[in-house]
C-alpha cells in the first residue's frame, strides 16, 4: 500500500491564508495514496469555509475509512483543549488518518502535554518569548492492506525541543505491540533524533520544511517490521510544509 503525511496548514497557501478547498482537494488526489496521515487538520472553522477538511481529503483520495482527531476546539485566538464526547459539527482542529483499505480497529493515544510555560527563543529577529504548547494526540489504525495488516498512525508533535522527544518515546512504547507499525507525521525533530528516539527505521529521507526551500527534515514516514520502497517528496501547491509518500509492505 502507498502510505503518505502531509501538514496542510489547515488548507491555507501560508499561515495568514487563504485556504484554497479546491486547491486542497486536487493537492490531496495528486499525492494518490492509499493511507494518509494529515496534521493541522480543521473542521467547521471560519478560517476554512466552516468544512470537514477530514471528510474533503477523503472524498479526493477515495478513502472509505477515516477519522478525525481533535486537539482543541473553538476557534483561532479561542482555543480550549477538546472535550471528550464533543458534538462532530463543532469548531475544531487536530490530526486525521484515511484510508482506501479496510480499518479493523481504531485507537487515540493522548501524548504528555508540558504543564508549564517555557522560555524560547524565536523569531527573526531571534527573541526571548515564553511559549505554552498546545495538547497534542497520535491516532492509529490497523490497516487491513492486501499483503497484511498495519498499523499506522499519524500525530503532530511539540515544537518545543526535548519535550517532543519525550512525546515520541511515550507513543511508541504506547505501541509496543504494534507490528508491523509505522508512525507519520510532523514531529518536529530532525531525522537522527526522530529515528534514534524512537527505535523506528526511517522510510523517506527528505527535506519538508520549509516547503518553498526546504532546510531540514522534520515531517517523517517511520516503521518497524516494513519493507519500504520508492520513497518520494512531494511539493503540493499549499501549506508550508511538503509530504512524504512510500510503498510499504510487510515485512518476510
Amino acid at each position: 500500500m502507498r502510505l503518505g503525511t502531509w501538514n496542510v496548514l489547515h488548507g491555507a497557501a501560508t499561515a495568514t491564508g487563504p485556504v484554497d478547498l479546491p486547491l486542497f482537494t486536487d493537492a490531496v488526489g495528486a499525492l494518490d495514496v492509499d493511507v494518509l496521515g494529515l496534521q493541522e487538520v480543521d473542521r467547521a472553522q471560519p478560517r476554512s469555509g466552516e468544512a470537514d477538511l477530514t471528510k474533503v481529503a477523503a472524498e479526493a483520495m477515495g478513502a472509505t475509512e477515516y477519522r478525525f482527531a481533535p486537539t482543541l476546539h473553538g476557534v483561532p485566538g479561542a482555543w480550549a483543549p477538546a472535550p471528550d464526547g464533543e458534538p462532530g459539527d463543532t469548531p475544531a482542529y487536530g490530526v486525521a488518518l484515511l484510508s482506501r483499505f479496510p480499518v479493523s480497529a481504531w485507537r487515540v493515544v493522548t501524548l504528555p502535554r508540558l504543564p508549564r510555560d517555557v522560555p524560547l527563543v524565536l523569531g527573526h529577529p531571534r527573541r526571548l518569548v515564553v511559549v505554552r504548547d498546545e495538547p497534542r494526540t497520535a491516532l492509529a489504525a490497523r490497516v487491513e492492506a492486501p499483503q497484511g495488516p498495519v498499523t499506522v498512525v499519524t500525530t503532530h508533535l511539540s515544537f518545543i525541543p526535548g519535550w517532543n522527544l519525550h512525546q515520541l518515546r511515550h507513543l511508541v512504547r504506547a505501541l509496543r505491540d504494534e507490528t508491523p507499525l509505522v508512525v507519520t507525521g510532523d514531529l518536529n525533530l530532525g531525522v537522527r533524533r526522530a529515528r534514534l528516539g524512537s527505535g523506528l527505521r526511517g522510510l523517506v529521507s527528505g527535506r519538508t520544511f520549509p516547503a518553498e526551500a526546504p532546510r531540514r527534515q522534520i515531517d517523517h514516514l517511520l516503521g518497524r517490521g516494513v519493507v519500504a520502497s520508492t520513497p518520494r517528496v512531494h511539493h503540493p501547491p499549499l501549506s508550508d510544509h511538503r509530504a512524504l509518500s512510500a510503498t510499504v509492505v510487510p515485512a518476510p
